[in-house]
């Protein structure tokens, strides 16, 4: 039997498919090739490992995976262990913006106040961190709070940011009203894709008013909506952090009677000294920048 066959089907045993199997490999690896290797090893086997559709798996699948849980379940654990020590190593997950504007200043109080932190970072929203806690992938998680948590996930909030229009100052447009009162509105909206938190909500705040304004383009980061703006190619849809700069030849329309978002802190059962720390750098930044 192929090792790296076993890991694989480790993963998609683990994680109940492909696509999550996928998701959580701690390397990249595209889904047609989990697949395809999976099918060399129950070639190899002469058995079927598990039920593609739903996923299940096999009396044999069942068998394979009790015996080698064990090895690739412990090795993250061994790793720590030869590292010396995972008692300074911190997973997480955090949504883009957190990312961007929040998590490096973090990291900077981190390794000021605990010698040798280090940590991985993984990407999610809500409802991605809470699988990856639910699965003991990450230990703490960074996002924007939009849903009610499933069970066993605590969370904290941290901060409240405003939604805000980004407009060109060569538009004239000074005041959010000067949109919203067209029968018609036919700026161009500059959004992140619809699934988006910011983007749902903003959707869903101007339904409430009887308005419809669909994006024109959906990009794939608040740092593109601002570059859209900037070469005049409609008003932009952002949160409004603390400390925003913006160039020059952008004016920002705070939405002030629209709901903030709240971000917060999530994670699961009882944190590790090393999260409660990072946890209170965290509430202690976001108490700076509420000033």
């Amino acid at each position: 039997m192929n090792v790296h066959h076993l890991e694989l089907f480790y993963y998609v045993a683990r994680h109940g498919g492909v696509s999550a199997a996928a998701r959580a490999m701690p390397y990249g690896i595209q889904q047609p090739a989990i697949s395809a290797q999976i099918l060399q090893l129950e070639d190899a086997l002469g058995v079927t490992l598990y039920q593609r559709r739903p996923f299940q798996l096999s009396r044999e699948g069942q068998t394979l995976y009790d015996f080698i849980a064990p090895f690739f379940g412990g090795l993250a654990e061994m790793g720590d262990r030869l590292r010396g020590g995972g008692e300074n190593r911190l997973r997480i997950a955090a949504a883009e913006v957190v990312q961007r504007d929040y998590l490096p200043e973090l990291f900077v109080r981190m390794r000021r106040r605990v010698k040798g932190f280090h940590f991985t970072l993984t990407h999610g929203r809500q409802q991605e961190i809470e699988a990856l806690l639910a699965a003991q992938e990450v230990d703490i998680g960074f996002g924007t709070l939009m849903e009610k948590t499933t069970a066993n996930i605590e969370s904290r909030e941290l901060l409240r940011l405003p939604m805000a229009l980004l407009v060109p100052k060569q538009s004239g447009i000074t005041k959010v009203e000067q949109i919203f009162a067209k029968d018609r509105i036919d700026l161009p909206l500059v959004a992140l894709e619809a699934r988006d938190v910011v983007s749902r909500s903003f959707q869903t705040a101007l339904r409430q008013r009887g308005l419809e304004w669909l994006p024109s383009l959906e990009v794939g980061s608040l740092d593109l909506v601002l570059r859209y703006v900037v070469e005049g190619f409609g008003a932009g849809l952002v949160l409004r952090h603390p400390h925003m700069k913006l160039p020059a030849e952008v004016q920002v329309l705070t939405l002030d009677d629209f709901p903030p978002l709240c971000f917060g802190a999530l994670w699961t059962g009882r944190l590790s000294p090393l999260a409660e720390a990072f946890l209170a750098e965290a509430t202690a930044l976001a108490a700076e920048l509420g000033e």
